[in-house]
Order: C-alpha cells, then sequence, then structure tokens
C-alpha cells in the first residue's frame, strides 16, 4: 500500500513544496505604503463575486475611532472603527450583475477602490487532496483548460497556511481571477468541473473558493469552538493549549508521549535519542532526500530512519537558551538535544524549534532528528546552511555534521501525531486557511474529505455533524454542504470484509439523508484501487452539480442519488425499496455485490439479487439482520439510475411478523 500511495502522492509533495515557496515570497511583498492603503479586509479584492440576493457584509482595519465610507453599486455606508480598528459595515441585498466598483474612503484622507466585482453565488470548495488536485492533472484536463474563457467564473485559492491559533487576516489580498487557461490550470479540478456543469443552468457570475490541504484531516479543519463541542480530541486541545503558551514545555509533554509509544510499539529498551555510540549507524553520504543518496541503501524505502550529529560548544556557549534550525524535512520529524525532546513538525512548515537554556551543555551536545516518510520521498532536503544551532546572542553554529544515520526496521510504524501539525492538528487549518475568510458570504460548500480519517471511522459522523454546526455558525445557518462520497481504493476482495473506507462512505450517507441541506455526489464507481488519486474528476463535479441543482437551487431532482428505504423479510425473501430513483434501477449483471449479514463480521455472506425497477431482492437466511449493498474498499458496484450508480450503504432487516402460536 505504501507503494501506491507513493506513487499516487508525489505530486502532492510537489505541490507543498511550491505553496509554501509561494507563502514566504509573498507575505514579505506588501510594503508598509500599501499596508497603509489597505481598508478593506485582504479577502476582498479585484475580480472577487459577493454573494447575491442577501445583505453584503463587508470589514476591515484602520486607525481606532476613524470613519470609513463605503459604495458599492450606489449604495453607500459609514462605519465608525473601533478602539482595536475594526469596522464593518452591511450594505444592502443587490442582484446578480456586474462588473462594479467598490470604493472605500477612510475619515484621514486614505481610500481603497476595487475593480471588476462581480455578484453571484460564491461556492466554498474544501476538503483534502482530492478537492486540491489540479485541473491540469485530471482526465481531459489539457481540453478544458485550453477551452477555458468565462469572465464570470472567478477563482481564489486560499494560502496554504497551518497555524495554532486563528488567523484574523490574510498577508495580501486574496488573489481572485477570472476563468481563463492560464488561471485554471492549477485550480481545483472538482470545483472547476462542479462551476462549469452548473454555469449551463445558472446563469450568474459564480465565484469559486478552494481552501484544501493535501492529507489533512477533518478535526484539523475545526474551528476552536467545534473542538471543544465535542469534534476534537480533549486531552489534543489541551496541549495544543499549552503549546500556544509555552512551546518549549508543550514540546517537552510531547516528547515524553512520543517516547511511550516507541517503547510500546517499537521497543521497550531501545533509546536512540539518548545514545552517544556509533554502534549500528552509517554516515549518511549526502544530506539531501535519501532517494538521492549515490549509494542505493534506501532507494525504495517508506518508514522511519533516525538521524544523528555532534557539537562542541564551550561553557559561555552553552549556558544560553538557543533555536534549532533543523532545515527541510520529509515529511514528520521528532526532535531531539541531549535527549531531550524539543520539536516535531510536518509537511513543509519550516522546522525552528526553541532549545531551552540547560538542554545545552559544555562539552558535546548530539543532535537526534527520527523522520518518518510514508510515501514518496523521505529524508533532509533543501540547503545545507538552513541546519544550525543559533544561540540567544546570535551566534550561530552549523549542522554541517558529520552525519550519521539508522534505520528503523518496523514495516509501517505510525507514531502519533501532534496537535499542532499542520494537516492532521487540532483546527490548524480552520486557523489558517478558514478563520481569514470571515464570514464571507456563501451559497454553499462543497467537502470532499474522509480518506485521512479511515483509521478512526466510528468518529467520523461525530465530526462531520461538529464541521456542519461549524460552517454554518460562520457562513449562516441556512448553508448548503454538498459532500463527495469516497471514491473506490485499495484491495478488491472475494468475500464479505470489514471496510474502513465503507464505514466513513456510511457515515457521509446517513448524515446527508438526515440534513435537508446537504447533498451527496457517490463516486464509488470512478475511483482508481491502485490510485488514491483517480483522475476522472469531471464525473465528480458534475455530480456535484446536479446535487447542488437539488439542495441549492431547489429544482426537481435527487439530492443524494437513489437511496434505500426499508429492507423487508418475507416468505424467505428480502426486499429492498429504494427512493429519489431517477428513471429505473439497472444492473448489466447479476449484481455480487449485496451481503446478509447478523450481529458479527463472520456472519456476512454474499447474496445473489434480482433488481427491479424501485426494488431489489434477495433470498433470506435465519439469523440476517443487516443488508450491505457495496461494501469494501474497492466493491464491485453494478446497481444505478439513470442519473448514477447506487451509493454503498447499510439497512437493518425488518424482520417478517411471525404468526402466533396457540401457547402464546
Amino acid at each position: 500500500m505504501n507503494a501506491i500511495l507513493g506513487n499516487a502522492d508525489a505530486w502532492q509533495k510537489r505541490m507543498f513544496r511550491m505553496q509554501y515557496a509561494k507563502l514566504f515570497i509573498l507575505t514579505g511583498l506588501m510594503s508598509p505604503t500599501a499596508l497603509a492603503a489597505q481598508i478593506l479586509d485582504p479577502v476582498f479584492a479585484d475580480h472577487a463575486v459577493l454573494q447575491r440576493d442577501r445583505p453584503i457584509r463587508l470589514w476591515g482595519k484602520v486607525a481606532p475611532q476613524e470613519r470609513v465610507d463605503i459604495t458599492l453599486q450606489g449604495r453607500h455606508r459609514t462605519a465608525r472603527a473601533g478602539a482595536d480598528g475594526r469596522w464593518s459595515v452591511v450594505l444592502p441585498a443587490l442582484r446578480a450583475g456586474g462588473p462594479y466598483r467598490l470604493d472605500a474612503h477612510r475619515g484621514s484622507g486614505g481610500s481603497q477602490s476595487l475593480a471588476d466585482i462581480a455578484l453571484g453565488d460564491v461556492f466554498l470548495c474544501s476538503g483534502q487532496s482530492n478537492m486540491e488536485f489540479p485541473l491540469s492533472k485530471s482526465r481531459g484536463g489539457a481540453d478544458e483548460i485550453a477551452s477555458a474563457d468565462d469572465s464570470d467564473l472567478r477563482l481564489a485559492t486560499m494560502p496554504a497556511v497551518s497555524s495554532a491559533l486563528p488567523v484574523r487576516h490574510l498577508a495580501q489580498p486574496l488573489d481572485w481571477r477570472p476563468a481563463s487557461p492560464a488561471s485554471v490550470a492549477d485550480f481545483s479540478a472538482v470545483c472547476w468541473y462542479t462551476a462549469r456543469a452548473l454555469r449551463r443552468t445558472v446563469r450568474v457570475p459564480i465565484g469559486l473558493i478552494d481552501a484544501s490541504w493535501g492529507g489533512s484531516t477533518l478535526q484539523a479543519w475545526l474551528s476552536p469552538a467545534a473542538l471543544d463541542e465535542g469534534g476534537g480530541d480533549r486531552d489534543m486541545i489541551d496541549l495544543l493549549a499549552a503549546y500556544n503558551r509555552d512551546p518549549a514545555a508543550a514540546n517537552l509533554t510531547w516528547g515524553q508521549r512520543w517516547r511511550q509509544w516507541w517503547h510500546a510499539e517499537i521497543s521497550p529498551t531501545d533509546e536512540p535519542w539518548t545514545q552517544t555510540v556509533t554502534t549500528g549507524w552509517a554516515r549518511v553520504p549526502l544530506l539531501d532526500l535519501w532517494e538521492k543518496w549515490p549509494a542505493p541503501v534506501l532507494a525504495d524505502f517508506n518508514g522511519m530512519v533516525w538521524y544523528r550529529t555532534r557539537i562542541t560548544l564551550t561553557p559561555q556557549e552553552a549556558a544560553q537558551a538557543a533555536t534549532l534550525d533543523v532545515g527541510g524535512v520529509d515529511e514528520i520529524d521528532q526532535s531531539w538535544v541531549n535527549g531531550r525532546a524539543v520539536g516535531t513538525g510536518a509537511g513543509d512548515e519550516p522546522r525552528r524549534y526553541p532549545v531551552p537554556a540547560g538542554t545545552l551543555k559544555a562539552g558535546e551536545n548530539v543532535i537526534t532528528v527520527n523522520i518518518l516518510d510514508t510515501w514518496d520521498t523521505g529524508g533532509f532536503y533543501g540547503p545545507a546552511e538552513r541546519r544550525a544551532l543559533t544561540l540567544a546572542d546570535g551566534r550561530r553554529i552549523p549542522l554541517s555534521g558529520p552525519w550519521f544515520y539508522r534505520k528503523v526496521d518496523h514495516a509501517r510504524p505510525r507514531p502519533p501525531r501532534a496537535p499542532w501539525h499542520p494537516a492532521s492538528g487540532q483546527g490548524t487549518l480552520y486557523n489558517g486557511m478558514i478563520a481569514p475568510l470571515g464570514a464571507y458570504g456563501l451559497r454553499a460548500m462543497a467537502w470532499y474529505q474522509g480518506e485521512s480519517n479511515t483509521a478512526d471511522r466510528l468518529a467520523y459522523g461525530d465530526r462531520l455533524t461538529a464541521l456542519y454546526h461549524d460552517r454554518r455558525a460562520t457562513f449562516g445557518t441556512t448553508l448548503p454542504i454538498l459532500i463527495v462520497q469516497l471514491a473506490n481504493f485499495g484491495p478488491k476482495a472475494d468475500r464479505p470484509v470489514d471496510s474502513d473506507w465503507a464505514a466513513v462512505r456510511e457515515a457521509q450517507r446517513r448524515h446527508v439523508l438526515t440534513d435537508a441541506r446537504s447533498g451527496l455526489a457517490v463516486t464509488i464507481d470512478v475511483g482508481d484501487p491502485a490510485d488514491i488519486h483517480p483522475t476522472d474528476k469531471r464525473t465528480v463535479g458534475e455530480r456535484l452539480a446536479r446535487s447542488a441543482l437539488s439542495v441549492v437551487y431547489g429544482r426537481h431532482g435527487p439530492r443524494a442519488g437513489p437511496q434505500p428505504v426499508t429492507a423487508h423479510e418475507r416468505n424467505g425473501r428480502v426486499t429492498i425499496q429504494f427512493g429519489d430513483v431517477t428513471g429505473r434501477l439497472s444492473a448489466s449483471t447479476a449484481p455480487p455485490s449485496f451481503e446478509l449479514c447478523g450481529a458479527t463480521q463472520l456472519s456476512c455472506r454474499r447474496v445473489p439479487a434480482s433488481v427491479g425497477a424501485r426494488s431489489v431482492d434477495l433470498p433470506f437466511y435465519p439469523g440476517a439482520t443487516r443488508v450491505r449493498y457495496c461494501w469494501g474498499d474497492s466493491p464491485s458496484c453494478d446497481v444505478r439510475d439513470a442519473a448514477g450508480p447506487v451509493s454503498p450503504f447499510e439497512l437493518s432487516l425488518t424482520p417478517a411478523r411471525r404468526p402466533a402460536t396457540a401457547s402464546q
């Protein structure tokens, strides 16, 4: 499986590095003059789409108590900034149209004008790598890019920012762009295809905001309030709060937990972070990704490797606090100085860890870095000069080596993830990529995520509920939410199996059915068992658009495809009745994908099925209490209606009423 993931996700690691490089460059581009001219919040920018047919909220920051005048299409409002300089106004609703000009004037005489503003429908597209997946890599993407020329379709991608605390403002204005071959190539393919399909029917400007991060868990997208209400791990939330108060102390606590995991899962006695001996360690031939080493000892390795080097300090140097710069790490590190845990990071975030006074010592000091790589390349990367120990007095001591390494012989080590890690933390992506949007007006949200939560499938339904409450608390209580159900990925099974992927699909399906303002795009037929990133994003987008026409625009049509309503047993047969069928149900072959189950997984058995126009019949066997369809990582699914496939499902079986006996 690691090899499969490696081939699928190589592009994703490269994208992470590009995103971070752009972020570090762009955050320094706004001059003091530009900042002084900024009246509107940076989320409002040239070419933006504002939500039509509802009051338009605008906000920003100026000098405390300063007056601000806002004008848009003949509507004018005045605001007075508070003591913190923040201001907000609400303009009356406007119908779809544009282009318009948005003018902001401050009492001190400064002004800001935004050009080419459109009024239309704004969609937030969010999730992990399958939502992030660019149009240029999708099937048929080249032709789609060449024909992308629609000035009423606007795109914006939220900068890839992770934060342990909510970010109030973007570092620069959001880069809204009209659709063109130049602007769409790196944009979310699913988000793009959804809008293109909607534009055939919905004749208004559409704005798309993509806020996605590959490999992210759902809890990373929850606000602090949602985490507190049960969407997160209480212990992790508390540790994140401790990290915000004192990173060094929190890293020390985390190091203790990491050690406990190592002793429980890897070795009860081995402690590489405290070792000073060289037995079992080999010299690192090149301080770069281990796939680039001249000797191919780790050429195809996905796993864990220990690195170690030494530096010598004087008593005066050792008495100081310091900062450890580990440099670029692919993909997760746990770093130590003289056996003390000083930091952990994930992805391509910069690795800079505080080293408290008292950690260093006169003479030899040992710096140890554990690196875990789960797919594609792994190890250190980037300029060697980035790795150094910087003392409190400013002296910089390069970590030029020599470095030594030791491979961990464990098939799939799964160390715990710190709550401040970007993709798997507690609210880290909400803080960096959703909080800066404020209460921007939205028409709907599309969510494509779940792959990174299959290991904790039992909690996914509750976390999805928390996400719904969270987004609606921010963007409006009636916000429609469209879910992309997980596609088929992983091994096919020739017998009934338990499946984490199937359980997450079922949580997604059930959640949509209990929420009238929610829709489901079924994708069980467009995945790739060998690639977690299927390239057919057009079908996904078109199914999202079909669901949006029902849920968002009130058009006739099913919002989640054909759904099982009841499963009754009678006269030795089980009949499953379906609702929301477009046309009639059909199957090209006798479907091998229905199962009857009792209380346990071992009781499940596959049964033949007879497909009718709006029902499916199965033979009953005693003890069966549940019906499953299309259950597995990559199941064979053959039942569909005129609009698309039937979703995988699990349904309780209603038993036949037995006649009462004389003794009763």
